[in-house]
């Protein structure tokens, strides 16, 4: 069996995430309140007990998910001895994800990659004024078509040209796009027209990686010009190159690019089994990267370890 450990992105948060985890084990409960400390923020508690309202506000969803994402990996390592060198061919993550991804693998402290996700979240949110900006999921499409319904949907009826373009290439028959709120609307439209099966506005507050996230790369190029990166210990396949990068100069620049960029899910995952990897085991909240493993490559296993019970399962296949 070979491994890549994957990390979710926002959407997977839930409220009580991590909650059995503390209970169960206190590196879990000490890695919850390592986060809490860096964000002088009771934020375990707003994950175990919401509001869930609150829980999902960007600034605190993406810390949250990563808490969880790195608590799950220190209890594997402190119960059964994971080693990610040995174990893990490569590790990724889904927008934020690729944020606990680098964490999991020690180019980032803990601490940094919480401060740096709840900025990353406030600045992402204050990019675009509430309202402006829309995401929606094309079901059944793929990415080329994606790509061409966006396009024609950025034309204004005034012939100019608003911000419409993919932003998650998540699966065969799933794309997101994001941009203009008019924008999107018109796509859907054209999305209906072009016969695809149902396109779902999504239920965001900004249009996540597209160009009108400027403002935030701008935040997260001055932010990440601060914190000291390591070399990974294991490659990470990166959100906007769909390929593994270790040099940690190299990690920045993507990291900034991948505000404004195409998250690509689906090559990632490819270039992953390209190199031998023929199971994604998901760490932390959720099971959408686990679910969409099968869907990318029919070869590919996929398994979910956010709870003690799943701790325990796992823990039997090292």
């Amino acid at each position: 069996m070979t491994r890549a450990f994957v990390f979710p992105g926002q959407g997977s948060q839930a409220v009580g995430m991590g909650r059995e985890l503390a209970e169960a084990f206190e590196v879990a409960r000490l890695t919850f309140e390592e986060v809490d400390d860096a964000l002088n923020q009771r934020l375990s508690r707003l994950m175990f007990e919401g509001p869930e309202a609150d829980l999902t506000l960007t600034e605190n969803a993406q810390p949250a998910l990563m808490a969880v994402s790195v608590a799950v990996l220190r209890v594997l390592k402190d119960q059964g001895g994971l080693d990610l060198t040995k174990h893990a061919a490569f590790v990724a993550g889904h927008s934020l994800g690729e944020y606990s991804a680098l964490c999991a693998a020690g180019a980032f402290t803990l601490a940094d990659t919480a401060r740096l996700l709840k900025l990353r979240g406030q600045a992402m949110q204050k990019a675009v004024p509430v309202g402006q900006g829309a995401m929606a999921a094309l079901l059944g499409a793929e990415l080329e078509q994606a790509q061409a319904i966006a396009a024609d949907a950025a034309k204004t009826p005034a012939g100019q040209n608003e911000v419409c373009t993919v932003a998650n290439d998540n699966s065969s028959g799933q794309v997101v796009i994001s941009g203009h709120a008019e924008a999107i609307e018109r796509a859907i439209v054209i999305a209906a027209e072009r016969g695809l099966k149902r396109t779902v506005r999504l239920p965001v507050s900004a249009p996540f990686h597209c160009p009108l996230m400027q403002p935030a790369a701008d935040a997260m190029a001055e932010a990440l010009a601060n914190v000291t990166i390591g070399a990974p210990a294991v490659p990470v396949v990166a959100n906007v190159t769909a390929s593994a990068v270790s040099d940690p100069n190299e990690i920045r620049r993507l990291l900034i690019e991948q505000v404004t960029g195409m998250v690509r899910w689906r090559e990632s995952v490819l270039y992953m089994k390209e190199q031998g990897v023929d199971t994604l085991v998901e760490l932390g909240s959720g099971k959408v990267l686990s679910g969409l493993a099968k869907r990318i490559d029919k070869e590919l296993a996929g398994t979910s370890v956010q709870g003690p019970a799943d701790v325990e399962s796992f823990l039997k296949t090292l």
